[in-house]
């Protein structure tokens, strides 16, 4: 399920995110920053993604989903060697950080996610890219 926000942009975020409340908070505040973004209900379909060829610029991953988790899944998509795409766990539970992180991903942001968290690393991979193009 993809949902292109209004307006164009080159960041494309993925939100693996099993929870429906959840998922439309962190899209409506990612539309802001005019975001393309598409979503995976579990770790298994943004696997899936990535071993279809899709590209991304930002990961949210939500930490506990049916299926494949969101570590596992981390883990299985650095081991495809996509080491350019920006990870962020997030989770409301306590010991979410190390987990993520042992995983592979590059940041850790407790949820609720607050605005100025999803700014920084949005400005943070606009930065990079802007760097890369030159």
């Amino acid at each position: 399920m993809a949902s292109k926000a209004q307006g164009s942009s080159s960041m494309k975020v993925l939100v693996v995110e099993d929870n429906t409340v959840q998922w439309m908070v962190l899209s409506q505040k990612l539309r802001n920053y005019q975001c393309e973004i598409t979503l995976a209900m579990n770790g298994k379909e943004a696997v899936d993604l990535f071993l279809k060829g899709k590209k991304f610029d930002i990961i949210f991953c939500d930490k506990d989903m049916p299926i494949m988790t969101g570590p596992e899944a981390v883990l299985k998509i650095r081991a495809m060697g996509e080491t350019d795409v920006k990870i962020v766990g997030m989770s409301a539970d306590d010991d979410a950080m190390e987990v993520f992180i042992s995983a592979g991903a590059d940041i850790f942001v407790p949820k609720p996610i607050k605005v100025q968290d999803l700014e920084s690393v949005i400005k943070e991979v606009v930065n990079k890219k802007k760097n890369t193009m030159v």
